[in-house]
């Protein structure tokens, strides 16, 4: 009779053998799946790779990119997107010079077609258009292209191989306007830097630099018929080691959240 118990005495405890030979087994298949699980993290909820992000962009980009990044960092958790702001001459020379970057943005096409053995595909993200700067509450009475050519007046402007110097350039020659420029600066920024510290009486800038410094400087509307449009093209570089995650930013600049960012700051659709 004690026979049975025994057997079965004997069959649990092979059992129980078997249990302990096997929970190491699938501890390690625990520890694989975990890995692989993480292979996958580099992907943010929204399905766009993760990675941090260098782009370069047009000094006239500055606050509304800094606004519009925060939010695609948002919107993209594991994505961090730093910007580096200059004259469109400077970003180039940066591409041409290696410099590490993931995208560009210019404020001229002319700037961008430049760079074609550099660059994915460019897609114009929005449009631009000059204004006049002045001092707050226009202290010297600007009322047009032609005030500029006064000899008393201090007009600083941009320099010719920045695109808004070249802008500038253009819709001077086309009204026959000779002005002589007690500066010539490297970007936009430093026109209106000039202007606002009042040690310009006048410079040519965006229509949206006047806005992003609304309550410091006035300006003087620009007539359409002798204005100049100005295009701002994005691409990628074909340096950047986050191919797929610099061209999901890119695509994203023409999205309808970022197109709302722009229009906010004054910019144009494209």
């Amino acid at each position: 009779m004690s026979f049975i118990p025994a057997l079965t005495r004997r069959r649990a405890a092979a059992a129980l053998v078997a249990v302990g030979l096997l929970t190491p087994l699938t501890a390690c298949g625990s520890d694989d799946d975990t890995k692989d699980a993480g292979a996958g993290s580099s992907a943010s909820a929204s399905g766009t790779p993760a990675a941090d992000l260098t782009v370069l962009a047009a000094s006239s980009l500055t606050d509304v990119f800094e606004e519009a990044g925060a939010a695609y960092e948002k919107k993209h958790p594991g994505t961090k997107v730093t910007f580096s702001f200059a004259g469109s001459q400077e970003l180039a020379a940066q591409v041409k010079q290696g410099s590490p970057a993931d995208a560009l943005v210019t404020a001229d096409t002319k700037t961008m077609d430049g760079l074609k053995s550099d660059t994915g595909t460019p897609t114009v993200i929005a449009k631009n258009r000059l204004v006049i700067a002045t001092g707050k509450g226009n202290p010297e009475k600007v009322e047009n292209l032609k005030d500029l050519a006064d000899t008393e007046l201090k007009v600083v402007l941009a320099a010719p191989e920045v695109p808004v110097g070249r802008y500038s350039e253009q819709i001077l020659d086309a009204q026959q306007i000779t002005v002589k420029p007690v500066s010539q600066e490297p970007n936009v920024r430093a026109v209106l830097s000039k202007v606002q510290l009042g040690e310009a009486d006048a410079g040519l800038v965006y229509k949206t630099d006047v806005s992003a410094a609304a309550g410091k400087v006035d300006s003087v509307d620009i007539p359409d018929e002798q204005n100049a449009v100005a295009s701002y093209p994005a691409a990628t570089l074909k340096g950047s080691k986050h191919s797929a995650a610099a061209e999901a930013f890119v695509t994203w600049l023409s999205s309808h959240e970022a197109q709302k960012f722009l229009a906010d700051a004054g910019f144009q659709q494209p």
